[in-house]
């Protein structure tokens, strides 16, 4: 049986594409929100779960934070995934049909400047790939979609303008979520870990709950804060940093925070990703 790899997205989107890449012999699942993506993997009906988490323009993908931890997931994998953005229209269409660019609404924050030379109108849609599917079936040559290639392939669209997006260093990082743990060996290199804790809104919590990283010279490379629960006396971070629990460093570091957080709880230990690698070179 095809292993799967589930995906938030109609077929096409970026996360598709990130899945196809990372994964090339994986089938994937497209499902209509991230929840549905995780419960893909819950209920067996995939093995693995592409979840983006950050972009590089963007910033963090809203939601993903407070899904994790109660997802009931772990974290296995990491994968950067660079973002192209194309311009897509219908077969016979140039670029001086065009009127309007449809996309969502974080793809036309990338492109705007490459809109404004062309003379497009910005047209929000629900996502990506859907803009394309919408550009296919209306068949008109003043309708444009920003999206993947792959969509183009998809949907059965021409690419008008390949690379339209203002930033070349547009990339989006992408956790990769399963049933269960696969906790690598301690003495492997180059490992990550992402865990999540609490402390109380009060003075210097957050100074001295993370002290132990500074004195054990643990790198952390994520730190994400979020109220629970509406309220706000309480707060939770979602942490990425280098090492694994079981390394002494990491580990000391691990002990020191509990005295302080009411919840250390690890999601995932992951090797690093190659694109991680290369960037610290």
């Amino acid at each position: 049986m095809v292993a799967k790899i589930a995906f938030q997205g109609l077929p096409g989107a970026y996360s598709d594409l990130a899945c196809r890449v990372a994964y090339p012999d994986m089938a994937t699942v497209p499902c209509e929100s991230f929840e549905s993506a995780m419960d893909a993997v819950r209920e067996g009906n995939a093995n693995l779960a592409m979840l983006p988490c950050e972009n590089s323009l963007a910033g963090r993908v809203p939601d993903i934070h407070h899904l994790l931890p109660e997802s009931g997931l772990f974290v296995i994998g990491e994968h950067f995934h660079r973002v192209e953005h194309c311009l897509l229209g219908v077969k016979g269409a140039a670029l001086r049909d065009l009127r309007r660019a449809h996309s969502h609404t974080v793809a036309l924050g990338q492109v705007r400047h490459s809109l404004r030379r062309l003379g497009l109108t910005p047209v929000v849609q629900a996502d990506t790939a859907g803009a394309a599917q919408l550009v296919a079936e209306w068949k008109r040559k003043e309708e444009a979609a920003i999206a993947s290639a792959l969509a183009a392939e998809i949907y059965g669209l021409e690419i008008l303008a390949a690379n339209v997006e203002d930033a070349t260093h547009n990339t989006t990082r992408f956790y990769v979520m399963a049933r269960e743990a696969r906790t690598p060996d301690p003495e492997q290199p180059n490992l990550m870990t992402t865990f999540v804790f609490r402390v109380r809104n009060v003075p210097a919590a957050l100074y001295k709950a993370l002290g132990g990283f500074a004195t054990n010279g643990v790198n952390m490379t994520k730190l994400e804060s979020y109220m629970l629960g509406g309220h706000f006396v309480a707060t939770q971070f979602l942490c990425d940093a280098d090492g694994h629990p079981e390394q002494p460093g990491l580990r000391r570091a691990l002990e020191e925070l509990s005295f302080f957080s009411s919840e250390v709880r690890v999601l995932g230990v992951y090797p690093a990703a190659p694109f991680r690698l290369e960037q610290a070179n």
